[in-house]
């Protein structure tokens, strides 16, 4: 395989991913890691290097246009970032203590769990008659999003149970160098009670900020390869914009499907390669 080959096949393996990341809040880069290490051979400190850029990608393409329509909410994104962010410097510190097959088996099982969570009923969400929480209105993350009638109103509860969810997101981002959009969504759309579309959405919105920091650090360590990464970043955006645009007018309970069947097989396989010893 030539040079030439490699990057088409990286760039249309790379859509794929962005596909699923923009349509259901992953982010892409949990799927890119054992697509990279596993299908194409990649040293995988080159694949997480590459998926945590395409993360940023992923983010900032479907964030601008969730952000451009109305589903992303601003406020709770930057709200919840500090918390993510947090709980990512304390995860990549403790990156170089613990074993990765170890890292590897716990993040398989967190994702599983996930995947329960999403495939179980859910209560509605807050609508606009409920109460709202005192934290939420004093930080005015009330809102709307757009629905085929109209605005929909919703509100947002538990916050500070929300927070600590996206610290551990944070701090699963910082040992395995991905976003955990799974978790930032199962937070926001579980314990916060918000609409699914607007988690996504805002987890697409706040994963960038988490894998930037991380792919300084990846950068720095020389581990950010061009060749791998402009194909993959290529693709990523394809896909990011490509789901974005099919999420406005995907079902819900169709996003939820999807949600739980990609985070179980992506649990199980990290969990199966974490135990024999592959990551």
């Amino acid at each position: 395989m030539n040079n030439l080959e490699f990057s088409v096949l990286l760039a249309s393996g790379s859509l794929g991913a962005g596909f699923l990341g923009a349509l259901t809040g992953l982010g892409g880069g949990v799927v890119l890691v054992p697509l990279l290490a596993l299908g194409f051979h990649v040293d995988i400190r080159y694949a997480i290097g590459a998926s945590l850029v395409s993360v940023i990608a992923t983010s900032s393409g479907a964030a601008a246009a969730y952000v451009r329509d109305g589903y992303s909410n601003l406020r709770i994104g930057m709200f919840l970032e500090v918390w993510t962010t947090l709980g990512a410097l304390a995860g990549a510190w403790l990156a170089g203590l613990l074993p990765q097959a170890a890292i590897a088996v716990v993040f398989g099982l967190v994702l599983l769990h996930s995947a329960w969570l999403a495939a179980r009923p859910k209560p509605a969400p807050a609508g606009a008659t409920e109460e709202t929480s005192r934290l939420a209105a004093r930080l005015r993350m009330d809102s709307t999003y757009p629905g085929p009638t109209g605005p929909v109103p919703y509100r947002a509860h538990s916050i500070p149970g929300g927070a600590a969810l996206m610290g551990l997101a944070g701090f699963l981002s910082g040992l395995l160098g991905i976003g955990s959009g799974a978790v930032k969504v199962l937070a926001m759309d579980r314990v916060m009670r918000l609409p699914f579309k607007v988690s996504t959405t805002t987890s697409n919105f706040m994963i960038g900020v988490t894998a930037a920091a991380s792919a300084g650090i990846y950068l720095h360590r020389g581990y950010v390869e061009p060749g791998i990464v402009m194909p993959v970043i290529i693709g990523v955006l394809i896909g990011s914009f490509a789901g974005s645009r099919v999420l406005v007018g995907a079902r819900t309970r169709v996003l939820r499907s999807v949600f739980a069947v990609v985070i179980s097989l992506l649990g199980a396989e990290m969990i199966y390669h974490g135990l024999t010893g592959r990551l």
